[in-house]
């Protein structure tokens, strides 16, 4: 997945806003709350993305995904993508739709509602 790819992907995701920071990395949020970030490393697009906890245990296994710099070392549960062969798009995909999901999910019912997100839907 390219930059460009990634950010049009988290475009899609209902309430989702964007913001450049951290060293130009592109932060996507929904109700304030980062759910995705693609930076640099070492020249090349780095995904990073929330995961449950089972998956923190499994995909940091595989070549080209690791707990995240700064946000797994504080405790989250945070991996990226940051070589190959890592995940394919669109397991990137899913993984970044199931952080969407796990952001939106904490956030207040209030929230969700003044958000349209109640009944929210991923984008394919």
């Amino acid at each position: 997945m390219t930059r460009d790819e990634f950010n049009a992907y988290c475009s899609a995701f209902p309430a989702s806003t964007h913001v450049v920071q951290w060293g130009d990395a592109d932060v996507w949020k929904v109700g304030g709350k980062v759910f995705a970030i693609c930076g640099w490393n070492d020249g090349a697009a780095a995904f990073t993305f929330k995961v449950t906890d089972m998956a923190f245990e499994i995909l940091p296994d595989m070549k080209g995904i690791r707990p995240a710099p700064y946000m797994a070392s504080r405790g989250l549960k945070w991996v990226q993508h940051y070589a190959s062969p890592g995940l394919s798009d669109s397991e990137l995909k899913e993984h970044i739709a199931l952080s969407f999901d796990m952001v939106v999910s904490g956030l207040s019912k209030k929230k969700r509602a003044e958000l349209g997100l109640l009944k929210q839907k991923q984008p394919s």
